[in-house]
């Protein structure tokens, strides 16, 4: 039987975008968590992207914010669900899908937890390249230990051996 306390304190914030980096983040979190006894949660964001909001508000036809957090619920469980039937292991997760920027939003989730396990490419990574990574910003910024892990086709041996604690919290 886990011990929730003992779950509560071993919190594990992961961001999963259902990129392949994000993937492979939430791997390693259920991992180490098994390992620790810690719980998972898995955060998504979500935004309306802002080539679609205008001046005074204005949105074209068909952007529907419940939709989008329909979307990132659905694609969030099913995320979950089929890293966590390769493990088979009792490691409870939990999920959740908030509404703001990418980094904001983790940051937020991540005070109190004992680690951030992030993907090193996420989805926008073209805007990464304009405005600064989700793991870039997480890493400086964040306070608790952030892990970030790199992209799995880098690395044919997989990416998790290769995992970098590249912040320590604040």
């Amino acid at each position: 039987m886990v011990d929730q306390e003992s779950v509560q304190d071993h919190r594990i914030v992961v961001g999963v975008d259902n990129s392949a980096g994000s993937v492979e983040a939430l791997r390693w979190a259920l991992a180490y968590a098994r390992l620790t006894g810690g719980s998972v949660e898995a955060v998504a964001a979500w935004q309306v992207p802002p080539m679609y909001v205008y001046a005074a508000g204005w949105r074209p036809t068909g952007i529907d914010d419940a939709g989008i957090i329909r979307y990132a619920e659905k694609s969030l469980a099913e995320t979950v669900a089929q890293v966590q039937g390769e493990f088979g292991n009792p490691v409870v997760v939990t999920t959740r899908v908030l509404g703001g920027p990418a980094a904001q939003v983790l940051l937020d989730a991540g005070k109190g937890a004992e680690l951030m396990v992030l993907g090193s490419r996420g989805h926008g990574a073209f805007a990464g390249m304009l405005l600064g990574s989700v793991s870039q910003h997480c890493v400086q910024h964040a306070t608790c230990p952030t892990v970030v892990i790199p992209v799995p086709d880098r690395y044919p041996n997989g990416a998790s051996e290769h995992a970098s604690v590249v912040g320590n919290g604040r």
